[in-house]
């Protein structure tokens, strides 16, 4: 499925909704996005104020280049299908659906958000959290073949993949490895970003390094984080290197010679190249214009 226009997505951070500092302060902040959430974070008697401070924060916008995701409330809470009305019509970025297990929730939102009057361009991203969401995984993706449904981005929920299987979280996060990599899979099969899941210890930020490398090198497009203070090492981490962004344009330039366009593959500075690395180059390039020009 073709994607909207290429943007960075590294580091989505979670601000709570019901904490309007926190929601004043995230336009300030190095984050390529922003998730201002109405679910985990917000306490029952506070869902209301939040739901209007989310909706308030959203019109009034002030993000920047940030993305601006609003995290909804299940559909079958309380509270629900208001979050829904009241973002469709503040105009979010995205609107990221809790506990997405099947294709048919994808559907039902992104009616509901038409329903709404929510403009054209803001895109339903869907949590992947629960044992079901894994083995429909492959379904749920293929609800993006349908412009309708608006799906553009999973976001992986390990805190709540490990309460649902009781897998423990270990160092190398063994036990969600299998989870992870088939969830890429799906997205990328769909033309999806994916996220990966928070890291929760704040104060490790040697352990949280790893674990933004592991995801980059599952595929990852970028991490969920919690805290402010992981901004930096995710930018970091999530960004293509400046020697990768060099060898990119090297082969991107080698393959559009003349003399090179109709040849498959390439013999450079020693190494097999084939075009299948100058479209990889690209998207490397692409995504590292994006980060600069993010400023």
């Amino acid at each position: 499925m073709p994607q909207t226009a290429l943007r960075p997505r590294r580091s989505v951070l979670y601000m709570p909704g019901s904490n309007a500092r926190a929601l004043e302060k995230a336009k300030t902040l190095d984050t390529d996005g922003v998730i201002l959430d109405l679910e985990d974070a917000v306490a029952p008697d506070a869902k209301a104020t939040a739901r209007e401070q989310v909706a308030a924060a959203i019109r009034a916008d002030g993000f920047g280049s940030r993305e601006v995701v609003g995290r909804i409330n299940g559909l079958d809470t309380p509270w629900g299908e208001a979050d829904l009305r009241a973002l469709a019509a503040a105009g979010p970025d995205a609107i990221l659906v809790p506990k997405v297990s099947s294709p048919a929730q994808i559907v039902r939102v992104a009616s509901l958000l038409a329903a709404a009057g929510a403009p054209a361009r803001t895109r339903l991203w869907a949590m992947v959290e629960t044992p079901l969401a894994i083995l429909n995984i492959g379904a749920i993706a293929s609800a993006a073949a349908d412009p309708a449904n608006r799906l553009a981005c999973f976001v992986m929920g390990t805190n709540d993949l490990a309460k649902e299987t009781r897998a423990r979280f270990t160092a190398d996060r063994l036990p969600f490895v299998h989870w992870l990599s088939t969830s890429v899979t799906a997205a990328r099969a769909y033309g999806l970003d994916i996220l990966d899941g928070v890291f929760n210890s704040i104060s490790d930020e040697a352990g949280f390094r790893a674990e933004c490398e592991q995801g980059r090198d599952l595929g990852f497009d970028g991490k969920t984080l919690i805290h402010p203070s992981q901004l930096a090492t995710a930018n970091a981490v999530f960004a293509p290197t400046a020697a990768e962004v060099e060898w990119s344009r090297t082969i991107i330039a080698a393959f559009d010679l003349p003399e090179n366009s109709d040849k498959g593959a390439l013999q450079l500075e020693g190494k097999m190249v084939e075009r299948l690395h100058a479209e990889m180059g690209r998207r490397v390039v692409a995504i590292a214009d994006a980060i600069a020009a993010r400023g």
